[in-house]
């Protein structure tokens, strides 16, 4: 009996060979994709080969068939590409017996497979299939048993099933891992009766895979169950890429030349959607010169948005405030900080807002106009809220305040299972002034759901610097507050003279205005002294370079000269996640460059160390981590089941499971690092990242560092980033609605 063949490559390039053999070892397995390093024993003429490719649910010791190109890998010679495989499960006794014996079926130990061949002989791979119920006439199983023996078969061939599928409809194999884990061994079932149901379930890739299913069995391209479906994925790539709203005709224009899908049909089914209110056709005002659809979530969210912050200027503030000297005196007092001209102005008018925001760069006192706001509506007894975006800027925004500091979904009572808020308008925040840090980082939805928790009658004070990144999410809120000048701004332009005394804070201003930073090395009067400064320029010119001098400014240069712990204290930036000098390349150097000793070698089940420098990469409310947090793992058990994590003084356990959770952070991307701050960065800039080299990015991850920011790569790069002040434009249309 032989499981049919399926292909997990779609694309053969050169002529093809078939082969047969014996899986005799498994050199790497990802449980994800399914993706396979293997020894094979090649029957007849025996010999082994190294054979790699998408093979899913093969086990040691099983016969297998398969059809490949020969390929020479530059580092570990000829392989075997595999393009498809089908399992010869054995015919006589004595293979039967040996099959089972290998643990291949849950539920069948080396006992138990010799009881089935006895009892069934060369008919028992046949009974477990397909007459489940005569396994009980063997000792040792009943009902249960058979049962579990029935469901280890299935699981077993579910996924080739599964692959075979795929194949068959022109989809790649390396899907079937997820498609599996969200549907089980019912998955090609439920693909043949409703196709479009996986565009719903997997974000991101289910479109293309019930698209090309769909297309295949043969349904028209203007079937109206996919032009809703190619409707609402145009929209939702268009809100990945941070839009609220995409104009009308770039959808009727997509739909036909991605889909070829009629323009007039498009139109009807958008008309449907709008009134099933999935969507909204917003018509044309303003500079909007045509129909722009909007999911329906973030219309209400800008429209939300807009009306409360007019609502809430309209309440007048009916509180007598302290004059100027009360104010210097308390400020004075509780901080021992002499407010300049500048911020006691500031200071002064925040007080008479029921809205307010405040920007500025680096080193222009924003942190300390957040504590002397606090401390002055204390002085007024107000009681006065913190909050940040994420869990990493909360905590830093209670180090600077010395008040406790909540992230926005935490204080908002987010409860993860429903997908629900606690508070909203019907049970507002009880703050007389909430201040929210980071506010660029904050979305559409975000924004709305805090505005709805606000009280009419409280102060809301907004403080971010518009010139970094904007939120993953969609919208630029905060931008767009700013640009509708429908709220109190306070733009803070003064460098302080401290702050002037770092190289890194006036090289954040220059590059911020588009202007080359000074990256000449400090002098020193003493010609036997070189006196450290706090920002560097490295000039490489590959990415090897770039790659060898990284580690070795971690591993040597940065620790001994600053007296910065290697790992906890000195973060890579990186604009991009692929490429040599990557977040995904470097982090391979680097955890074999500074964590090298350490007990226990990762695999594809458990690709962490002890002591690896790892980041949480989802909010998990239950556990109290979010996404961006980073910590060190601590400890993994011996088989690989679990694997405790420190964060910042909070020890978290992870299951296998939830593994899919952690990423190596030795190097992240400036977008992971946005809210934080580290004592030194280090940034890679090569041509290589072009499409990412950005003003604003660059000034994201520079103002990151405290103690020392470098540089390294080329200059051409850092010209193409400074000169690059036109990051990809956010359509969205809150400041339309404020103004």
């Amino acid at each position: 009996m032989t499981i049919p063949k399926h292909s997990p490559d779609m694309n053969p390039i050169r002529s093809h060979t078939t082969l047969e053999g014996k899986l005799d070892h498994i050199t790497y397995y990802n449980e994800d994709n399914h993706y396979t390093i293997a020894r094979l024993k090649t029957k007849g003429v025996q010999t082994y080969i190294t054979i790699v490719g998408y093979l899913a649910g093969v086990a040691v010791g099983q016969q297998l068939e398969i059809t490949g190109v020969w390929d020479t890998h530059p580092k570990y010679g000829q392989q075997f590409k595999v393009t498809s495989y089908s399992v010869v499960l054995p015919a006589t006794v004595d293979g039967i017996r040996g099959y089972l014996r290998s643990g291949v079926i849950k539920g069948i130990g080396k006992k138990m497979a010799n009881r089935l061949v006895k009892h069934f002989g060369d008919q028992t791979l046949n009974i477990i299939e397909t007459h489940t119920e005569k396994l009980t006439e063997v000792e040792g199983i009943g009902p249960a048993k058979a049962k579990r023996i029935a469901q280890g078969w299935q699981e077993q061939h579910a996924v080739r099933r599964l692959m075979q599928f795929l194949h068959d409809n022109g989809v790649k194999s390396s899907f079937s891992g997820k498609i599996l884990k969200l549907y089980g061994e019912n998955a090609v079932d439920i693909l043949r009766t409703d196709p479009f149901r996986i565009a719903n379930d997997l974000p991101g890739i289910g479109f293309q895979i019930a698209d090309a299913i769909a297309l295949n069995m043969g349904l028209s391209e203007d079937d109206p169950q996919r032009i809703r479906a190619c409707i609402i994925n145009i929209t939702e790539q268009n809100t990945s890429q941070g839009h609220t709203f995409i104009y009308q005709e770039r959808i009727l224009e997509r739909c036909f030349d991605i889909f070829r899908i009629e323009p007039e049909k498009t139109l009807e089914k958008l008309a449907v959607l709008a009134e099933d209110r999935q969507l909204v056709i917003e018509p044309a005002f303003e500079d909007q010169d045509e129909p722009a659809i909007y999911p329906i979530r973030l219309h209400q969210a800008e429209t939300a948005i807009a009306n409360k912050l007019k609502a809430m200027q309209s309440v007048p503030i009916k509180d007598a405030y302290p004059d100027s000297e009360r104010i210097t005196s308390e400020v004075l007092k509780k901080l021992a900080i002499q407010l300049s001209t500048e911020q006691l102005n500031v200071l002064q008018e925040i007080l008479t807002h029921r809205v307010a925001i405040i920007t500025g760069g680096p080193g222009t006192g924003k942190t300390t106009l957040i504590r002397s706001v606090n401390a002055i509506f204390e002085l007024m007894g107000k009681t006065v809220i913190l909050a940040a975006p994420t869990g990493r800027a909360a905590r830093r925004l209670t180090e600077i305040a010395h008040c406790p500091a909540a992230t926005l979904h935490k204080l908002l009572g987010f409860n993860l299972e429903e997908g629900v808020f606690e508070r909203t308008r019907d049970n507002p925040l009880d703050g007389d002034a909430i201040i929210v840090d980071e506010a660029s980082m904050v979305d559409v939805v975000l924004m709305d759901h805090l505005l709805q928790a606000v009280r009419m009658t409280s102060t809301l004070i907004l403080v971010g610097d518009i010139f970094q990144l904007p939120s993953v999410g969609p919208g630029n809120v905060l931008a767009d507050i700013i640009r509708s000048q429908s709220v109190r701004t306070f733009e803070l332009t003064r460098i302080f003279r401290q702050a002037q005394e770092s190289m890194t804070v006036m090289n954040a201003h220059k590059v911020r205005q588009g202007q080359w930073p000074d990256i000449a090395l400090p002098s020193s009067n003493d010609s036997s002294e070189k006196r450290l400064s706090d920002f560097y320029f490295i000039e490489k010119h590959t990415p090897a370079q770039v790659v060898e001098a990284i580690v070795l400014l971690c591993s040597q240069k940065i620790p001994d000269a600053f007296n910065l712990n290697r790992t906890k204290d000195i973060q890579v930036i990186t604009p991009m996640h692929k490429g040599e000098v990557g977040a995904i390349n470097l982090n391979r150097v680097l955890q074999k460059a500074l964590n090298p000793h350490h007990s226990g070698k990762p695999n594809a089940r458990m690709p962490f160390k002890h002591r690896d420098k790892v980041m949480h990469l989802k909010n998990n409310y239950k556990k109290d981590i979010f996404n961006g947090d980073i910590g060190v793992v601590l400890a993994k058990n011996p088989n690989d089941k679990e694997l405790t994590v420190n964060f910042d003084g909070r020890i978290i356990s992870y299951e296998p499971e939830e593994l899919e959770d952690l990423t190596l952070a030795y190097a992240i991307t400036v977008h992971k690092s946005q809210g934080s701050e580290y004592p030194a960065v280090i940034m890679p800039l090569m041509t290589q990242h072009y499409a990412l080299l950005q003003r604003n990015l660059l000034y994201t991850a520079m103002t990151r560092g405290r103690q020392l920011v470098i540089l390294i790569g080329a200059k051409r790069a850092l010209g193409i980033a400074l000169n690059n002040d036109k990051p990809q434009k956010r359509f969205s249309s809150l400041a339309l609605r404020l103004a």
